[in-house]
């Protein structure tokens, strides 16, 4: 018997019914560790009953057992992106659940956590939710949880959000959600199993801005050179946003002390002692950051590439080296627990993208959004104006990225250190992305009693990204030609292979992707 091993191995021919399907590898991420590993999954369930810590031969087990041998690629667990825009019902010409998941599928991700304010309708109420999940029944080719949204005067429908299923709510403090209205939110999920998040910008009181309504004024600071250098865009948006906003965030966090507080897409590192003396404190606080804060520079930035606007912005180089010295500390006292995409794409038109920048077809529309955020509840349409091309101000704000994450990662950290250990990734985009958002009992991990959504990684191939490799609607990303090292040869979700990358999707059975609305039960200490 293989060292290690959690049950014995089955008898070879005793069951020619072949319930079960073996995947083996020299190496694998089990339970967080770089191991050998046989990994024996149900063909009832769809999840892992066993796993023996060697590599187990084909004869070991009965004959006709399904038995791949993926040596010397990585076994990884399906990663959990908790942070997707996937906008159908509303927005579906700018990515929906049918694109999204295929793109994210393609990827090596089998879970993806739809955030709630960038669909028509949001999903801010009970009704609302049920109109986003008829939309994505028949359509996911993974596993699609759903996060709620706080707004003003919804308070009252939060708890009852909990009850539907939804993995956590978000709130926008730049230019939605107030003081009072965080307070509000906090008293009625403090004593519920969720986790209420933040997107963390506000403008503190300094007299740059460019007029009294600084909270819905755009740029929120008064531009300092051209709209089209980038440099530009990034001074109107200071780590100051970022660290007041999350002042203001600390200093109603004793309102609901059990609640888990989270921070989405952090960029600025001045943030970064507040958080931890926060959780110093006993504050019950973690942020995310995201793969384009770990792999683009301002520096590096063109001339009017507003691929690359986001909100919180890109920052420099020096701040990115800080980002991730803190998330190399996450298993000690690092704040930085997780990495997502925060996947938000648009139409290329409101991109606003220069020529020798947007993709060779651009879609007209009319559309309704602010544009200094990456999402927006507004449901009103209004005329694409006359902007000029590479405006950083008026393009939408949101990198498309879904599915690219793990060899962004990859290609990232290997570079830094050529030691750099698939286990990072796993733990950052996997196990703790699942905890987030109360899937750690099922997603996230390589163990026995868990979905066996598994990847198989070829950590030493590379690919260059280019239209074929972006399976999101609109092709439309600051990664687009350039070179990354990591390729998911194969996808399984619950034990079925969903995607090869040699043989493309499973279509004749279409998307096996479930909708996660079991309400979430306590997390973990």
């Amino acid at each position: 018997m293989a060292p290690h091993a959690t049950t014995p191995p089955p008898a070879p021919h005793s069951n020619p019914a072949n319930p079960i399907t073996v995947v083996a590898s020299s190496r694998a991420v089990v339970a967080g560790r770089l191991t050998e590993a046989t990994i024996v999954i149900s063909n009832t369930t769809g999840k892992i009953t066993s796993i023996f810590h060697s590599v187990l031969p084909r004869t070991d087990f009965p004959e006709g057992t399904s038995y791949t041998d993926y040596s010397p690629h990585v076994l990884l667990p399906g990663l959990v992106d908790a942070h997707v825009h996937l906008n159908e019902p509303g927005r579906t010409e700018w990515e929906g659940f049918w694109t999204g998941t295929r793109a994210a599928a393609f990827g090596g991700v089998t879970t993806v956590v739809d955030m709630p304010l960038n669909a028509i309708p949001p999903t801010t109420t009970v009704e609302n939710l049920k109109i986003k999940v008829d939309a994505a029944h028949g359509k996911c080719w993974v596993d699609v949880g759903f996060y709620g949204g706080v707004v003003p005067g919804n308070a009252g429908e939060l708890r009852a959000l909990v009850k539907e299923g939804v993995r956590g709510f978000k709130g926008f403090l730049i230019d939605t959600v107030t003081s009072s209205d965080i307070k509000e939110a906090l008293l009625e999920l403090k004593d519920s199993s969720t986790t209420l998040m933040f997107h963390a910008e506000m403008i503190p009181p300094i007299t740059a801005s460019v007029g009294d309504d600084v909270q819905r004024a755009f740029p929120p600071l008064a531009p300092s050179g051209p709209l089209t250098s980038y440099s530009t865009f990034l001074d109107s948006r200071p780590p100051s946003f970022e660290t007041y906003a999350i002042a203001e965030i600390l200093s109603l966090a004793h309102v609901a002390p059990n609640l888990p507080l989270h921070i989405v897409h952090l960029s600025a590192i001045e943030a970064i002692p507040l958080l931890r003396e926060a959780r110093s404190n006993g504050i019950k606080i973690t942020a995310e950051t995201c793969f384009h804060y770990l792999s683009l520079a301002a520096e590096q930035i063109k001339e009017g590439d507003t691929r690359h606007k986001c909100c919180p912005p890109i920052r420099p180089l020096s701040n990115q080296d800080g980002l991730w010295e803190e998330l190399l500390q996450d298993q000690t006292d690092g704040v930085i627990k997780t990495v997502v995409s925060d996947h938000s794409p648009c139409t290329p038109n409101i991109k606003l993208l220069p020529a020798e920048f947007a993709p060779k077809k651009e879609t007209k529309r009319k559309t309704g959004h602010s544009k200094d955020c990456n999402s927006c509840e507004s449901s009103e349409g209004e005329e694409e104006g006359p902007e000029e091309k590479g405006d950083f101000f008026s393009a939408w704000g949101g990198i498309s990225s879904v599915g690219l994450g793990l060899p962004i990662l990859w290609t990232e950290g290997t570079k830094r250190d050529p030691e750099f250990g698939i286990e990072e990734v796993v733990r950052w985009c996997c196990r703790n992305t699942a905890k987030q958002v109360g899937l750690e009992r099922s997603k996230g991990d390589i163990s026995v009693g868990f979905d066996a959504d598994i990847v198989v990684f070829d950590d030493a191939a590379e690919f260059v990204v280019e239209p074929s490799t972006m399976l999101f609607r609109n092709k439309v990303s600051p990664y687009e030609n350039k070179t990354l090292k990591g390729v998911v040869r194969e996808t399984w979700l619950r034990g079925q292979c969903i995607f090869s990358r040699a043989e493309g999707f499973v279509s004749k059975a279409g998307p096996s992707g479930k909708l996660l609305l079991e309400p979430r039960k306590a997390l973990k200490n």
